[in-house]
């Protein structure tokens, strides 16, 4: 085993994939620079060179073009988005080309690439720097989206995205990359079975969370825990496809459900894994009606003292939690 943060973990994932997969190369803005990537691709550019670690001008849809392409012709790039709001002007490559080319062509084509997305929230960026959309990208078919909250889904996730053959949308969060756990050595899985995952047992109410939301409900768990109330953390990881079963069996075990998701709440995440649940749940299962914990209806504040009203924290999920327990 082997203590690793967040940030170090990416890293790991990308040695791991350019020291043995040859076709993989990273494409991306600032890839060499802690302002952009933070610790996750320190020094990458000096050890493998720019013919694999290619800085791009500031041009998202051409870079993510040119990507879409490579893999059409067997490489499995990595375009690396060091905001996901600025990712939007690469929203036709990705959505109108790379999730579509294999339905389109019937199975004979597969765009094997990884578009590397970045939240980089708070410290008063303002609306358009904060933004975390993954709900968006999970609604599109044909494009695979992950979201790790733990250091080890961190490296394996990466590394189970870009040795899929679909396009896969991987987000990672900067308020993740100081969490450290042990690793253990890699193993390659394939991304197809990997679902939500349970990350602390619990009989008195099933919490799910997503990416970083998942560290704040785990924090929660363990402050009820000292008050003697027991809650099931479940980590959502793969949001598209969305395969509900593992919650729901939790949640007819508990008899309530609560979701945590740090985008917002209209047609969010946290609303289409109620439905799901509630879908597929026999009635009279509930105790409670399902409740889902979210950021406002709002572009995120500038200010600090505004932002800390925007954003919820572990006193915000535990006063959720009470509230479902009555």
């Amino acid at each position: 085993m082997n203590r690793t943060s967040y940030g170090a973990a990416i890293r790991e994932a990308f040695v791991y994939l350019l020291d043995h997969h040859p076709e993989v190369f990273v494409i991306g803005q600032g890839l060499w620079a802690k302002w952009y990537v933070g610790n996750t691709m320190t020094d990458l550019d000096k050890l493998y060179g720019p013919e694999r670690i290619m800085d791009s001008p500031v041009s998202e849809q051409a870079c993510t073009g040119a990507a879409v392409g490579a893999s059409l012709c067997g490489y499995r790039p990595i375009v690396v988005h060091p905001r996901m709001d600025f990712m939007l002007y690469a929203m036709d490559a990705l959505v109108n080309q790379a999730a579509k080319w294999s339905h389109m062509l019937g199975g004979q084509a597969h765009p094997a690439v990884t578009v590397r997305a970045i939240i980089n929230r708070g410290g008063e960026q303002g609306a358009q720097h904060s933004q975390a959309l993954h709900a968006w990208f999970a609604h599109v078919p044909g494009l695979r989206v992950v979201m790790p909250a733990t250091p080890r889904d961190a490296r394996d996730l990466l590394i189970s995205a870009v040795l899929c053959d679909d396009p896969v949308l991987y987000i990672d969060d900067r308020w993740l990359y100081e969490w450290e756990e042990d690793l253990p050595p890699i193993v390659e899985s394939p991304l197809e079975r990997e679902g939500p995952r349970i990350l602390r047992s619990g009989g008195e109410l099933t919490l799910v969370g997503v990416g970083y939301s998942t560290r704040l409900c785990l924090q929660a768990a363990q402050s009820l825990a000292t008050k003697g109330i027991q809650v099931e953390v479940i980590d959502l990881r793969v949001l598209n496809p969305l395969d509900p079963f593992t919650i729901v069996a939790s949640v007819k075990r508990t008899g309530r459900l609560l979701v945590v998701d740090g985008g917002w709440r209209t047609c969010g995440m946290a609303g289409e894994i109620i439905a799901c649940v509630s879908e597929n749940l026999p009635l009279g299962m509930l105790k409670q009606s399902p409740r889902r914990l979210t950021l406002p209806d709002a572009p995120a504040p500038t200010s600090a003292p505004l932002e800390r009203a925007y954003y919820f924290g572990e006193s915000e999920i535990i006063q959720a939690v009470r509230a479902l327990l009555g």
